[in-house]
């Protein structure tokens, strides 16, 4: 059965799913120019709010925070590369601006790459991976799927293992700190052994259904409509276009010795509006069909 759809853009075919993100995430870990950076983040944030809600601000402020400002730190204290020196470390080495800001700017990737997982995660399911990989590599598509869904799943099994062993006084947060390390092991064993049983009857399941052996047909809910196909020309079109643009240099920028990049002008100006565009699609797609949805309420046609 089909998982219920997170958005709009999670109704497309998998396909449109699977490359939008390919696409939005090699470009957010090659593209070190500040504006694309930021533009990943921003469009990154929006669209995993429209997804998670207030989960996705939770995340940002309590993890994706504190990880950027680590990452920014931790830059400059080992890196004194630059030449705009700012000041002298108690160990005599140099503060650089532009160790600082390229610390900042690998900080904001970092952040963008984890967050766009986090909704590739929502929108890109396991029985959609199984669809597009099944056929051509069915034993690694198997293994991917399993793994894409352990961590969800074994963070829920935790929580129930954690509750029963409270329920018996057992406990990581109960007795000494000897008898809590020994809980804690005790409870990272069933996980193991949960994890290990999981995989084996996952394997054998399949293996029984005949998964992966040749000639073998598999049932199918997705169609490639005239929707998908727009959705296709428009990914195609932008990520051609954004790669003619890094193979024409107008997304040039350096950190080191100094920072330089690319002159603003109509032609650099136009892969970052193409970019934005790119990264914000499935935002679109839902406004849209919010929208859509709206004037059908009241009657309009749409």
């Amino acid at each position: 059965m089909q998982m219920q759809n997170k958005d709009a853009f999670s109704g497309c075919h998998p396909i449109i799913n699977f490359l939008y993100f390919g696409l939005v995430l090699v470009f957010t870990m090659f593209f070190m120019h500040p504006v694309y950076l930021a533009v990943s983040l921003v469009t990154a944030v929006t669209y995993s709010i429209y997804l998670r809600g207030r989960k996705a601000v939770r995340f940002s402020l309590l993890f994706m925070l504190p990880m950027l400002l680590l990452a920014a730190l931790i830059n400059p204290a080992f890196n004194h590369e630059g030449a705009t020196i700012l000041t002298y470390l108690p160990s005599d080495n140099p503060l650089t601006l532009e160790s600082i800001i390229y610390g900042i700017a690998a900080a904001v990737m970092l952040a963008s790459v984890v967050i766009w997982f986090t909704c590739y995660n929502e929108v890109m399911t396991s029985d959609k991976f199984v669809y597009l990989f099944g056929r051509i590599i069915p034993a690694l598509s198997l293994v991917l799927s399993m793994t894409l869904r352990f961590v969800p799943r074994f963070t829920s099994q935790i929580k129930v293992v954690s509750e029963a062993q409270r329920c018996i006084g057992r406990d990581v947060s109960e007795g000494s700190l000897i008898q809590r390390a020994k809980n804690g092991l005790t409870i990272l064993s069933i996980m193991i052994t949960w994890s290990l049983e999981n995989a084996i009857e996952t394997a054998d399941s399949m293996k029984s259904r005949g998964y992966g052996l040749p000639g073998r047909t598999a049932f199918s809910i997705y169609r490639f409509n005239s929707r998908d196909k727009n959705a296709l020309l428009w990914l195609l079109f932008c990520g051609g276009y954004i790669i003619s643009g890094w193979l024409a240099g107008g997304m040039y920028w350096r950190y080191y010795p100094t920072l330089r990049g690319v002159l603003l002008s109509p032609f650099p100006i136009s892969f970052m509006v193409v970019y934005f565009a790119l990264c914000l699609t499935p935002v679109i797609l839902n406004l849209q069909e919010d929208w859509a949805w709206a004037r059908l309420g009241k009657g309009e046609d749409v």
